[in-house]
C-alpha cells in the first residue's frame, strides 16, 4: 500500500522544479528500468507488481491499481522506479560533441540522446532553454541511452566562445553535407530549435554551416524533424 506522501512525491516529479528540488526522476517500464539498474545511477526506490530480486529495502511490491495511481503512462508497464539525478561530468572535447539550441520536444531530445549513444558521441551539450533530459517522456524515448551519454546544461553561446573547436551548424542554406570534402572527427555539431532553428546569438559563433539537400521534385517539404536531421548529419560525420 502506497502512502499519501509517497504518491505526492512521485507524482510531483512530473514537473521539472520538483525533480530539481528533490534530485530525483522517474523511469517506467521493465526494459528501461532493468538497463538503468545495471548502470552507475543510484536507485531511490522501485515500485513494481512483480519482484526484480534486488535489495528488499529498495523495492516495494504494489498492486496494479497503486501503479496506475503513480504512473505517468496511460497504460502502466508493471514497474516504476525513482532514481537519483546524477551530476554531469566535465565535457570531453577530444571528439565530436552535439549541441542543442532550445530543442523543446521531449521525444526529439530522447531520440537525439539515443543517436549520440549509437554514433559514439559521449557529450551532449544543451542550452538552458532545451527541455529537461529527466522529463519522463525524454527518459522513455532514450530507451536507456541516457546512462551512456554525458548531458550538460549551460549557456550555449558562452560555451562556444570559450571552446577551441570547429563549430558546425545545421542550416537550410548551409553547404551540402554530401559535397563536403572533409568533416572533422573533432568538433561541435549544433542543432537548432524545431520552429526557429539556430538562434542569432549562436549562429554568429558557427564556423561552418551545413545542410541536408532535398531531392523531391517539388521541393515542397519545409524542413526535416530535428532528430531525423541529427541522425543524417551524425551518419555523415562518422562515415
Amino acid at each position: 500500500m502506497l502512502s499519501k506522501s509517497q504518491i505526492k512525491l512521485i507524482t510531483s516529479l512530473k514537473q521539472k522544479k520538483y525533480r530539481q528540488q528533490h534530485g530525483l526522476f522517474v523511469v517506467e517500464g521493465i526494459k528501461t528500468i532493468s538497463e538503468l539498474l545495471q548502470s552507475n545511477l543510484e536507485l531511490h526506490k522501485l515500485y513494481t507488481t512483480e519482484t526484480f530480486n534486488i535489495d528488499a529495502k529498495d523495492e516495494a511490491i504494489i498492486s496494479e491499481s497503486d501503479l496506475k495511481r503513480i504512473s505517468f503512462l496511460t497504460t502502466p508497464n508493471k514497474a516504476l522506479a525513482v532514481f537519483k539525478t546524477p551530476e554531469s561530468k566535465p565535457i570531453d572535447d577530444s571528439g565530436l560533441i552535439v549541441a542543442l539550441d532550445a530543442v523543446r520536444d521531449p521525444g526529439n531530445l530522447g531520440t537525439i540522446i539515443r543517436l549520440c549513444d549509437w554514433f559514439g558521441v559521449k557529450d551532449l551539450v544543451c542550452s538552458k532553454e532545451t527541455v529537461d533530459c529527466f522529463n519522463p517522456k525524454v527518459i522513455q524515448a532514450t530507451m536507456g541511452s541516457i546512462t551512456r551519454v554525458n548531458i550538460s546544461y549551460l549557456d550555449l553561446a558562452s560555451f562556444l566562445k570559450t571552446i577551441n573547436l570547429p563549430v558546425y551548424g545545421a542550416f537550410m542554406e548551409g553547404e551540402n553535407i554530401y559535397k563536403k570534402e572533409e568533416l572533422l572527427k573533432k568538433g561541435i555539431l549544433v542543432m537548432g530549435n524545431e520552429a526557429n532553428g539556430v538562434s542569432k546569438e549562436v549562429e554568429d559563433l558557427i564556423s561552418e554551416k551545413v545542410s541536408i539537400p532535398r531531392f523531391g521534385e517539388l521541393q515542397a517539404t519545409e524542413s526535416l524533424n530535428v532528430a531525423t536531421a541529427t541522425a543524417i548529419l551524425l551518419s555523415e560525420f562518422r562515415r
